[in-house]
């Protein structure tokens, strides 16, 4: 693989901070741009002498050109994930989706990268009118007054611009929808983490779920999510996009009930209603990563008890 500067927008997020390790085991350069709104930093700590890290706002165009000068690649992840921000802080999510998204194209147009991939989300099929949910699914905001779909909206439109642009000055421009990545460090805004510090501080041998417990997911270990995404940046084609997930579906009941028994501790379910926008069902169809060689290596079974233990 020939050796390229990449720059990596959100770099010390969850997701970031494994591709910079994935791209340095590569043999690339790396540049993370982050404004550490997270207090991410942390999912750094073992590779910062071998990255060049600026801390910035993907808003602030002056100091986002500064860092994008001299790279051949850019992988796009800034944006604000966190389901209670997308409740709290809808405007936000917004602002840094389609501001930040136009200061990097304007970047790559000024410093002529023609090599770029865009983080969307498995959010802009809200509920999916088939499953499993292949690429070509119809993207929706099945309302605009609901704050939720401020982050799935954000995606819609960094997909629309990323296609069109990609069309006229990108080499290889390709998106990928990432599914409900899970793995170490992954912060506790996420279903499994969640669940799993809900059983350190269990109460009465009791766990309260969002909705009936029959919504149903897949979820990936970020292993197996890096694993796909080095195949999409050796093999991904220019315009495309991947879903990155698996076909390993559960209940939200029976994801309690897999915590419950690795832990060994039992517990009685109660169930409450589902935030609004929230979706029943969300299955990828990976028949498009799986024939650029694509295959699940880790189950939820291991994946979960690789998190406990």
């Amino acid at each position: 693989m020939k050796k390229k500067r990449y720059l990596v927008t959100g770099g010390s997020g969850f997701i970031g901070s494994n591709i910079c390790k994935l791209l340095l085991e590569l043999d690339q350069e790396v540049i993370v741009y982050d404004n550490n709104f997270r207090n991410d930093k942390n999912n750094l700590e073992s590779i910062l002498r071998d990255v060049t890290f600026i801390k910035g706002d993907i808003r602030d165009k002056k100091k986002l050109f500064s860092a994008a000068s001299k790279v051949d690649s850019v992988i796009h992840l800034a944006y604000i994930n966190g389901t209670k921000y997308f409740y709290s802080k809808p405007d936000l999510v917004l602002d840094v989706a389609i501001k930040g998204l136009i200061n990097i194209f304007d970047a790559c147009k000024k410093f002529k990268i023609r090599e770029f991939y865009l983080a969307s989300s498995s959010e802009v099929y809200q509920t999916p009118n088939k499953v499993p949910t292949n690429e070509k699914e119809p993207l929706k905001v099945p309302d605009v007054y609901n704050p939720r779909y401020s982050y799935g909206a954000g995606k819609i439109i960094s997909e629309l611009v990323a296609i069109n642009y990609g069309k006229k000055f990108f080499k290889k421009m390709v998106i990928f929808r990432p599914h409900n990545v899970y793995g170490p460090n992954m912060g506790n805004e996420h279903v499994i983490p969640e669940l799993i510090n809900k059983f350190k501080k269990l109460k009465n041998n009791k766990i309260k779920i969002q909705g009936s417990g029959k919504e149903i997911r897949s979820f990936i270990h970020i292993d197996d999510f890096i694993q796909a995404l080095e195949l999409i940046i050796k093999k991904g084609k220019h315009l495309n996009i991947y879903n990155i997930g698996t076909q390993e579906k559960i209940t939200i009941r029976n994801l309690v009930k897999l915590i419950s028994k690795l832990i060994g501790k039992n517990v009685k379910i109660s169930s409450s209603s589902l935030m609004q926008g929230s979706t029943k069902i969300r299955l990828p169809d990976i028949k498009k990563i799986k024939k650029i060689g694509f295959k699940q290596t880790i189950d939820l079974h291991e994946g979960i008890d690789r998190l406990l233990y």
